[in-house]
């Protein structure tokens, strides 16, 4: 008997929306998905808003109508990635708790632990990201940078930026590294580690081999 899902696809503006950015590529996913084994799917719902707030099922009228059909069907919920439906560990605790099974295409093995743990890291990066932003732009402004304008002198100090972010981003990964490094993990295992645990690469991209053995090699 073929596995039956209720996709759910979100952008969060109404310019991607409109445009269509974003869906084409969860689309593509729920699709690679869907064609292994045999699974189908029952219907899909598109949502176009902001997940901004731990109230953001209240903002989704398109996630509350999946999770009430796959209630219904005992289908389950299928999203292309896991950060579309929230980087909110409170809300995602919450999805949880409906008791409406749900996998993401990306990471169709994550038990509900894992999820969770994804989300405490997504809503880390956001934080982190948000904070990091704010500093940098009142650092800008206070070393006489006129934001919003380009040039030699601007470019310079944004380069400058970009190498202190990085820095500092290596030095967050350096313990988990090392850790995996203490534990005897391959380069290959700890790549499919920090992707399983959802820890996006400096890019906000997935782990390759590659990237992991220049992190690693620094973290020794």
């Amino acid at each position: 008997m073929a596995q039956r899902f209720i996709v759910y696809l979100r952008v969060s503006t109404q310019r991607q929306g409109a445009s269509g950015l974003g869906l084409e590529a969860q689309r593509s996913a729920v699709a690679a998905y869907l064609s292994e084994g045999s699974r189908t799917a029952l219907e899909e719902l598109v949502e176009v808003e902001t997940g901004k707030g731990s109230n953001a099922l209240d903002k989704r009228p398109q996630l509350r109508l999946a999770l009430e059909r796959c209630r219904k069907t005992g289908a389950t919920l299928l999203i292309a990635k896991l950060d579309r439906l929230a980087r909110n560990v409170h809300f995602v605790s919450g999805l949880i708790e409906t008791g409406v099974d749900f996998v993401a295409a990306d990471m169709p093995h994550a038990n509900k632990v894992m999820i969770q743990m994804h989300a405490v890291m997504s809503e880390w990066e956001r934080d982190q990201i948000s904070e990091r932003t704010k500093v940098a732009l009142a650092a800008a402004k206070a070393r006489g940078v006129v934001l919003g304008v380009t040039g030699p002198a601007n470019l310079r100090r944004q380069n400058e930026e970009r190498k202190l972010e990085a820095q500092a981003f290596r030095e967050r990964l350096q313990p988990v590294l090392a850790g995996f490094v203490a534990k005897g993990l391959t380069r290959r295992a700890m790549v499919a580690r920090l992707n399983d645990l959802g820890i996006k690469t400096p890019m906000g991209g997935a782990w390759s081999y590659a990237q992991v053995q220049r992190f690693a090699a620094a973290a020794i």
